[in-house]
């Protein structure tokens, strides 16, 4: 059997004739299924006044290239070249859309979706997805390979349209300028060499071929259940199904993945001699280096049908980030993760202070990662996990990230938490003498806490974390009815509690008992 022979999935048509015994056993003859097609325009027309338009949706754009790239200095360090090429490209691509809402369909404009180059880590979904933000449009990012060229394996690619009308809240007109962002597309090449049914190379590229040209997406889907009932209620409710379609003219699409082995294909057409790995000029030039000479050729013998290739004619390379550049991010790029912690502590009050030492050694311990800007993450919350459990219920207000607290987090830690744990041992020794004196009075019986007993209730408060109140009230809870029968009987007015009562509250109150009515039965 092939590897890929999966269940005998049903045509809409079987799938209709299948629903229609379903509902017609359960609920009698009169239940009919409109015809339901796996091909838009094959689909029933939509109600009067809800054809979708060909015209495109008047907005607003009024950015130039360096009004993009400036927004986006503020968020991604480096790129520049990068950042140019998409500013200008944006640029191009909705000033075309304003041009045809004025003068109605443009068929002159060749669309320039983009194909970009660069190892993880860089900067690439982030680029893009700040851009969708500051034009106010809707934005899909999914990983090419899991998609298949039918959509029985894996996901349909039709289905990145849909998804962009759910990101516009439903709304069609504004879904069809989205921008969907593609990752890993280099993971779906298709080396000439393999046999057989391809389903998640070759066929995924002509799919999104289909979508990057132009055609209409049914937003329901054949094989989607739920998609078919809701048509199923609409053909009984109004007799016929609306034609509710997307078209993918005006959506820009991007791809991008790390390529890894383009720059030997390039490198070879460039006629380069150095090719080992520890020559001389391997070490001189970065593998991300070669990526702006690439061209066309270069993504077809990489395993891109040239149909593909050649609807991607815009080509952005990323360079892989330094520690340098790491720490720019750190300390001046406003989505930096630092002040996502700033944030997480100041929610505990206590103020998180960076200097450039601790972030250049975050910065350090990232890069020996390799993986780019993600890896700032990563470090951050292995050197900052402890401390947001255990400052919050210690007196420290202030946290200074150096470069030893990054270095040696745990180490760091236990000496803050030594330094202040006798300060505040000691204010807590005070808050359970204040609360000893107000159960006092509340229950008609005096206690005093013995020194060494308060100690001993800090240190229980200040291990479990728990409120002061809530530990004394767990360890006396009995001694209001137990003291005062004593009090009554014996006319007891005050009772130490000593580090002993502490230790074993219940023993001791049932032994004080005890003995206290085995002195009144002899009496």
């Amino acid at each position: 059997m092939s590897k890929h022979a999966g269940p005998n999935w049903p045509n809409p048509d079987e799938l209709r004739k299948d629903m229609e015994e379903f509902f017609s056993k359960k609920y009698g003859n009169g239940v009919k299924l409109g015809v339901l097609s796996s091909e838009p325009d094959q689909a029933r027309t939509a109600d009067e006044g809800t054809d979708v338009k060909d015209e495109p949706l008047d907005i607003r754009f009024d950015y130039l290239p360096r009004d993009i790239k400036k927004y986006l200095d503020r968020f991604v360090v480096k790129q520049d070249d990068a950042k140019k090429v998409l500013a200008t490209t944006i640029c191009d691509h909705y000033n075309h859309i304003k041009r045809c809402s004025v003068k109605g369909p443009c068929t002159e404009y060749a669309k320039q979706n983009i194909i970009m180059l660069g190892p993880t880590g860089v900067g690439k979904t982030y680029l893009v997805r700040t851009i969708a933000d500051l034009i106010g449009v809707p934005f899909v990012k999914a990983d090419a390979t899991k998609f298949s060229e039918t959509g029985y394996v894996g996901g349909d690619v039709e289905d990145l349209v849909r998804e962009l009308v759910q990101k516009a809240d439903g709304d069609i007109r504004l879904a069809e300028y989205g921008i969907i962002y593609l990752d890993e597309i280099d993971k779906i090449s298709a080396p000439s060499n393999v046999l057989g049914r391809d389903v998640s190379g070759g066929g995924v590229q002509r799919g999104l071929l289909k979508l990057m040209e132009e055609t209409e997406v049914s937003l329901r889907t054949p094989f989607d259940l739920t998609s078919q009932l809701q048509a199923a209620m609409e053909f009984q409710s109004k007799g016929k199904v609306s034609r509710s379609m997307i078209n993918t003219r005006h959506i820009l699409f991007i791809v991008s993945g790390a390529f890894n082995g383009l720059s030997d294909i390039i490198r070879k057409r460039l006629g380069a001699k150095a090719i080992g790995f520890h020559s001389a000029a391997r070490k001189l030039t970065q593998e991300q280096d070669y990526f702006r000479f690439s061209k066309s050729n270069d993504f077809i013998e990489y395993g891109f049908e040239s149909e593909f290739v050649g609807r991607l004619p815009v080509v952005v390379s990323c360079q892989e980030l330094s520690v340098e550049d790491l720490f720019q991010i750190l300390k001046h790029s406003e989505g930096s993760i630092i002040r996502q912690y700033i944030n997480a502590f100041e929610a505990y009050g206590i103020e998180l202070i960076p200097t450039d030492e601790g972030l250049y050694k975050i910065a350090q311990k990232a890069y020996e990662e390799h993986t780019g800007a993600r890896s700032l993450v990563g470090v951050c919350e292995r050197t900052f996990r402890e401390y947001k459990y255990s400052l919050p219920h210690s007196p420290v207000k202030r946290l200074e990230i150096t470069e030893r607290l990054v270095d040696e987090p745990d180490v760091v830690l236990q000496e803050i938490l030594d330094s202040v744990k006798d300060i505040r041992l000691e204010e807590m020794d005070r808050e359970f003498n204040t609360i000893a004196k107000d159960w006092s009075e509340q229950n008609g019986v005096q206690i005093h806490l013995q020194p060494e007993a308060a100690r001993m209730l800090s240190e229980k408060a200040l291990e479990s974390g728990d409120e002061l109140k809530e530990v004394f009230s767990e360890i006396f809870k009995d001694f209001e009815h137990g003291l005062n029968l004593i009090r009554q009987s014996q006319g007891v007015q005050k009772f130490e509690i000593t580090p002993e009562v502490v230790k074993d509250p219940q023993s001791t109150l049932d032994e004080w008992i005890r003995s206290k009515y085995t002195v009144s039965s002899r009496q």
